[in-house]
């Protein structure tokens, strides 16, 4: 559920647009490449870690989370 909400295309194409528009902004003022190389790292840095965790194993369901809990004396 939470891979699809993340990969829609307006939600991408805001966040590139967001991207864009912050690193013009960043240029028009007159910052230096540095600060504009980093605020565009910090600005691609969401996306990536998002693409690296939608990679790993599926996500549990609510149901497998809670059967998933020990008691105290040791049952499931």
């Amino acid at each position: 559920m939470s891979n699809t909400t993340f990969t829609t295309p307006r939600l991408i194409g805001s966040w590139i647009a967001a991207l864009v528009i912050l690193v013009a902004v960043s240029i028009s003022l007159d910052a230096r490449v540095s600060t504009t190389a980093f605020l565009f790292a910090l600005g691609v840095a969401p996306g990536i870690v998002i693409a690296v965790l939608s990679r790993s194993a599926p996500m549990e369901s609510v149901a497998q989370l809670l059967h998933a809990v020990e008691t105290k004396d040791g049952r499931r």
